[in-house]
């Protein structure tokens, strides 16, 4: 591909930063990295015609982990782990919100709610919710976990469900709109449909090598979080999450998000539809892909749960499908580091984006000082 002069020289020329993905992190990053460097040329690269990952894929939740996803957290990680674990995730949420604006993202809290397949894993969770409400109460100062009566009407499951009081949903769309126009506003450059192949450090560069060209920057931040692997050596994988949406549906009373079987299922209410994904733990090896896509395996047993049990007895259509690629590895926190001399990460966020996007953002820019 052969650019002209001015094309070179105003976009590929002279850079201090290059920024490999435009999904929240890298994005965050960005800001982060015009408040320590306000005269930098920063240059963001993004594969796709818009952010390729699951920035723009998300479900919307601005959540932290539901009760049985905390629990199911202790048996892998300390106490004091876990408790840094959701830290992070609600300092990251109100992070989000003071930069754009609850408007702008069209932030509601309408709770959190966890259903329960049996009365017996409802009760085991249940006996422990007065400890992790213990644990969690110097970050939230009260109590975070409650319980409720069936209100909603779901069917084939246990009629109680645990509350998560301070879980909350936004708009993915414009979130994502409003981040971007933000950073565009910085003078950051971002030029989609370009795809990063490899890269070489030299003496006080780094050579970045793309499908349309090679070109040189002082310093790369890679923000590609499931396709990290593609580029780094670290420990994390590509998780493929896929998602439904119904088309509207008259009187519709379900109002909150949703979580299911530990958080691997999920829904919420969305412009008087239901927005209903997971099903990776049906075929876990099959979902960890680069591969968007859709498999019958797991959008029929979505559309059979909705039948079943979140809308049993009324009729519903699906308008759209689709999938975003998570990044997931053998712990939660997030890998936010520095590789080599010029070449920086933050990636793994394990399906948290929404939650710790703007915190490993900022984080990673943090790195650069």
């Amino acid at each position: 591909m052969n650019l002209s002069y001015w094309e070179l020289k105003e976009w590929f020329s002279n850079i201090d930063f290059t920024i490999v993905g435009s999904g929240i992190v890298g994005l965050n990053c960005a800001l982060q990295l015009k408040k320590i460097h306000p005269k930098a040329k920063i240059l963001i690269l993004e594969k796709g015609i818009l952010p390729q990952g699951a920035s723009t894929k998300n479900a919307g939740f601005a959540c932290f982990g539901s009760l049985s996803e905390i629990i199911d957290d202790l048996n892998f990680h300390s106490e004091q782990e876990v408790f840094q674990l959701v830290k992070k995730r609600w300092e990251g949420l109100q992070l989000l919100r003071k930069n754009l604006g609850d408007k702008k993202i069209d932030f509601q809290q309408h709770k959190g709610f966890e259903l329960f397949d049996s009365a017996d894993f409802f009760e085991a969770c249940i006996s422990k919710k007065d400890h992790i409400n213990q644990l969690l109460k110097p970050i939230f100062k009260e109590a975070v976990f409650s319980t409720s009566k069936n209100t909603f009407g779901f069917q084939n499951v246990h009629q109680q469900y645990s509350v998560n009081n301070f879980e909350g949903q936004l708009n993915t769309g414009k979130m994502m709109a409003h981040l971007l126009q933000k950073v565009q506003k910085k003078s950051v450059k971002i030029i989609n449909s370009i795809h990063v192949e490899s890269f070489a450090e030299n003496e006080g560069t780094v050579h970045v090598k793309t499908n349309r060209l090679d070109f040189y920057t002082k310093k790369l931040l890679i923000t590609t979080n499931g396709f990290a692997s593609q580029l780094l050596q670290e420990n994390v994988q590509p998780a493929r999450a896929q998602v439904l949406i119904t088309k509207p549906i008259k009187n519709l009373q379900i109002k909150g998000t949703f979580h299911l079987d530990k958080g691997y299922y999920y829904f919420r209410n969305i412009d008087n539809r239901i927005l209903f994904g997971g099903g990776r733990n049906l075929d876990f090896k099959a979902e960890n892909t680069f591969e968007f896509g859709e498999t019958e395996l797991i959008q029929y047993q979505l559309e059979n749960m909705l039948k079943e049990i979140i809308l049993p007895n009324i009729p519903f259509q699906i308008d759209q499908r689709w999938s975003g690629i998570m990044g997931v590895g053998n712990q939660k926190k997030a890998i936010v580091k520095q590789v080599s001399n010029h070449v920086f990460c933050g990636v793994r966020l394990g399906g948290m984006g929404i939650a710790i996007g703007s915190i490993v953002g900022k984080e990673l820019a943090d790195l650069t000082t």
